[in-house]
């Protein structure tokens, strides 16, 4: 090529000196310059650029940790004599104004709030550098926090206490869960004890309703019977089902005791002579206190086994 051209790229600004000062700044295209006297002293890229910095600090909760920040950049064009001549190492500078804010910023916060406002850290950064590096020629474009990293040590204690937070809300909601399958299971067997009481009430009824219904049409057939002889009748003929039930049972464990059938009347006299005297005793309290029930009214039990021997030895 020949001496006296020469030839600038796109995004890219050329700074010409002429015997040793500063002549003018050529744009990309092809150029002439005196031989001898005038030189190309820098070619000034104009293209968006990325510095990275690693920057150590402690948080306000005495942690050290680690940040990687990322600054976007590039030269400003009508500003390309200042970029050139009035830094003499423009990253160097750039890292020292990122030094600054953070350790400015990050100790005031704690870790917790660091990786919580790391925007706000990157926004802080972003404005000292715009405030500071526009007079020399530099805009910023955008400064991102890529990277948070504490102290080992630190880091596992925090995944400890995050493990032992969610043990605790699992133990919660386990507990929670047993809780309600207990309700639920004292419910359903307080419905079921309910239904059970229900169904005993209905057939004691039904069996209420039998046994009226019975000694009616008993007396109706056989006229000048009591309802206490067809009571008696219904109580042998139990009794006599019950009988042939035991023997029935393949496997029956159960004792007989000396008994006879006539023992079955005297059993349902007893129970005709209960009912009587405690309705007599309930009216007599209903009347007052003091008051005594007539001797006619009560009759001496009858021993429910009026079969039995003796014993022995009498």
């Amino acid at each position: 090529m020949l001496p006296f051209l020469f030839i600038v790229q796109e995004k890219t600004a050329a700074i010409v000196e002429r015997a040793g000062k500063f002549h003018q700044i050529c744009q990309p295209g092809v150029h002439l310059k005196l031989p001898i006297i005038d030189r190309v002293a820098a070619r000034v890229s104009l293209r968006q650029q990325q510095l990275d910095v690693q920057i150590e600090t402690k948080t306000k909760d005495n942690v050290f940790v680690r940040l990687a920040i990322a600054v976007q950049y590039y030269v400003i064009e009508e500003k390309v004599k200042e970029a050139f001549y009035q830094l003499s190492n423009p990253m160097m500078q750039i890292e020292s104004y990122i030094y600054d804010e953070v350790r400015a910023q990050v100790p005031k916060m704690k870790l917790d709030d660091v990786f919580e406002n790391k925007e706000d850290i990157a926004v802080a950064v972003k404005a000292s550098l715009e405030e500071d590096m526009s007079k020399y020629g530099y805009a910023i474009v955008k400064t991102l926090v890529n990277d948070i990293d504490p102290d080992p040590n630190v880091k596992k204690s925090m995944n400890e206490i995050n493990a032992a937070q969610r043990h605790r809300v699992a133990a919660e909601e386990r507990g929670n869960a047993d809780k309600i399958l207990r309700v639920k299971q004292a419910e359903a067997e307080a419905e079921a004890a309910k239904l059970r009481g229900v169904g005993i009430a209905d057939q004691r009824r039904a069996i209420v309703d039998g046994l009226r219904q019975s000694i009616e049409e008993f007396q109706k057939g056989v006229p000048g019977v009591s309802a206490s002889d067809v009571m008696q009748l219904v109580v042998m003929t139990q009794y006599f089902d019950a009988l042939k039930d035991i023997a029935g049972a393949a496997n029956s464990n159960t004792i007989m005791i000396p008994h006879s059938p006539g023992a079955v009347g005297d059993l349902a006299d007893q129970i005709q002579n209960s009912i009587m005297t405690g309705n007599l005793a309930t009216q007599a309290h209903n009347e007052g206190v003091g008051k005594t029930i007539p001797s006619d009214a009560y009759q001496e039990p009858v021993h429910p086994y009026p079969h039995t021997p003796p014993p022995v030895g009498q």
